[in-house]
């Protein structure tokens, strides 16, 4: 805390500073460039935030980021809902839906089995998944967990359990670095690794 500036400035750099990837100076920088801006621009940024934390939450079906009880992806009529690609985090389905090729529905686990973590199967959202692929006409199960040792080690617990189930399960192909993330790959190594998935 800086005795220079005021409470409500000091607060206003904490909380920047709190945010990923943000040092001190930034926060700093952040701070003043609000407090420099007119207030209209100011009070958006403000209602962004709230209105994020407000009206933003997990659709009932898929788990993805919605603010309707359904999100968008899921009540689409256009897509293949026989089809449900299976991703860690929202941000994979942006990131995969760049590619322009994903027809699909997702099912979003939040996260990876990783027991040294302190993760386990049921902190996920896969006694979900196997709900829809019972209830649902489902015919293949896509595989696009992050390829490292959490991502294959979730793959390969889901693929056990179904096994009982009739229904064809796919993962992407190793277009995808051993040891990397959906999140950050490239347009051309997703778009690969789509056309290129092979049966488990």
């Amino acid at each position: 805390m800086n005795p220079a500036y005021t409470k409500s400035l000091n607060s206003l750099i904490e909380q920047f500073g709190k945010l990923p990837g943000i040092g001190a100076k930034t926060a700093e920088r952040l701070a003043f460039y609000i407090l420099k801006s007119d207030v209209p621009e100011a009070m958006a940024l403000a209602t962004a935030i709230s209105d994020v934390k407000k009206n933003i939450h997990q659709c009932k079906i898929c788990y993805n980021l919605a603010e309707m009880e359904v999100c968008s992806i899921c009540s689409d009529t256009r897509r293949d809902h026989s089809v449900i690609c299976v991703v860690e985090q929202p941000k994979d389905v942006v990131n995969l839906e760049k590619t322009g090729l994903c027809k699909w529905t997702y099912h979003i686990l939040n996260g990876h089995i990783a027991p040294l973590e302190g993760i386990e199967p049921d902190d996920l959202t896969i006694d979900a998944l196997i709900k829809r692929i019972r209830e649902g006409d489902v015919k293949e199960v896509v595989m696009a967990t992050n390829p490292n040792l959490e991502g294959d080690g979730t793959s390969l617990y889901i693929h056990s359990l179904l096994n009982s189930l009739d229904v064809k399960v796919t993962r992407l192909a190793r277009g995808l670095p051993a040891g990397s993330t959906i999140e950050f790959s490239s347009g051309s190594i997703l778009i690969d690794a789509i056309l290129n998935r092979s049966e488990f």
